[in-house]
């Protein structure tokens, strides 16, 4: 094995382990007793729940992961890319059939082996614990839904950095970058207006004191909004959400039925205050021009490594673009998992001010404060996640910490 395997590798297993003793440190760390500021909502019974909730996703986390993990051993050492790789190059001669299907192969190898946790994940797991409304025929169409939009989405833009990488020479990777954020420019328009309606029904909020409430709120901080939806969350599951998608006349605030159905008014409009505080204070833009400059690094890194034969020799595959796609993407875990150590803080550190957006453009913190709360029951959430977790996977700071910094403003500054 060269170096580039010994990369890969070291970088495939470092990576579960990490998340293993993360997870083993995350569930060692629940607290015993309710924390003091559940203590009025929260009784010993259901937050027992919660953590046996949290043991029962951490254990399945790991089983689906070593069972990635293995799978991708398996293929490599098995000699599967080698043998895949014979196969597309002899039913055809073009480089962007073979890469369709080289690639694709791989994906729908994979998913089908991995099928199972996912009905396992929801017949079971999430079933188990009274979150589960999904049914077979939703799940299955949920499916091949997925699977229709993979192809029609996905097809033309990988041809087109297969062409740009095979065709363009040293400026390959520059028309790969300006496509995929074209790409990713227009699915905030897309996405919101035709493509999310496949999935969920999206019905407009009805009249009444809910939606006068959120409107008013919306003048008063100029954030113009024409679409007012109330999503069919509770078609697939019990848990709650609320965001704001698309950009110009495509924006949309939508709310899960779920969440309207078991919250106050007041908890709503500041939950969605602080959706909106999010596009206020930039972070929609920020997010979308910190994805473009990461993908930007990606295609640049990917067209070095593309030239060298040695990371093709660690998989006995002879060098491919679209080969070179799927080993520099596992070449890249590294860099992915650092990034994502600053990604994650940046996030936590939006949600920060969009929290302290809400307090300060509803008059107080209390409302989205009880709304995280209740949030926080109905959602079996872990209340004292271990700080290695937070650190490593944790896109919103722990609710505990929103908590106090709503409440305590000075305090979480």
């Amino acid at each position: 094995m060269n170096i580039y395997g010994i990369i890969i590798l070291t970088a495939l297993i470092a990576d579960f382990v990490v998340g293993v003793v993360a997870g083993l440190l995350n569930v060692a760390h629940a607290a015993d007793e309710v924390p003091a500021e559940f203590a009025d909502v929260c009784d010993a019974e259901a937050y027992a729940k919660s953590q046996e909730y949290l043991r029962a996703k951490t254990r399945f986390g790991l089983v689906a992961s070593a069972f990635g993990l293995v799978l991708t051993l398996v293929i490599w050492f098995g000699g599967g890319f080698s043998f895949l790789d014979r196969l597309v190059t002899g039913w055809f001669s073009h480089f962007i059939l073979q890469g369709i299907c080289f690639i694709g192969i791989l994906v729908l190898v994979k998913g089908a082996l991995m099928l199972p946790f996912s009905w396992y994940g929801t017949f079971v797991l999430e079933a188990r614990f009274g979150f589960n409304r999904t049914t077979t025929k939703t799940f299955v169409l949920d499916l091949l839904k997925g699977l229709a939009l993979g192809a029609v989405l996905g097809i033309p833009l990988l041809s087109a950095i297969l062409w740009f990488l095979e065709s363009s020479g040293a400026y390959g990777w520059l028309w790969c970058w300006a496509a995929v954020t074209v790409f990713a420019l227009v699915m905030q328009i897309v996405y919101p207006r035709w493509i999310m309606p496949l999935f969920n029904k999206f019905e407009p909020l009805e009249e009444g004191e809910l939606r006068q409430r959120i409107l008013e709120y919306a003048d008063r901080v100029g954030f113009s909004v024409k679409h007012l939806f109330v999503m069919d969350g509770s078609k697939r599951s019990g848990h709650s959400n609320a965001f704001v998608a698309g950009f110009g006349r495509t924006k949309r605030i939508a709310l899960f039925d779920t969440l309207v159905e078991k919250h106050e008014v007041s908890e709503l409009v500041a939950i969605l205050a602080h959706e909106v505080g999010h596009w206020k204070r930039g972070h929609i833009l920020k997010g979308l021009v910190l994805g473009i400059g990461h993908s930007g690094l990606m295609f640049f890194l990917l067209s070095v490594f593309l030239t060298r034969t040695g990371l093709f020799d660690a998989f006995g595959v002879a060098p491919s673009v679209y080969a070179g796609l799927v080993f520099f993407g596992m070449l890249y875990t590294p860099v992915e998992m650092a990034l994502s150590l600053v990604l994650n803080a940046v996030s936590r550190r939006n949600e920060r001010q969009a929290d302290a957006f809400a307090a300060e453009t509803t008059g107080s913190g209390e409302a989205l404060a009880d709304a995280l709360k209740r949030l926080s029951l109905e959602n079996l959430s872990n209340l004292t996640p271990h700080p290695v977790v937070v650190l490593l996977e944790y896109s919103h700071p722990p609710v505990l910490e929103r908590i106090r910094s709503l409440r305590n403003p000075e305090e979480g500054a």
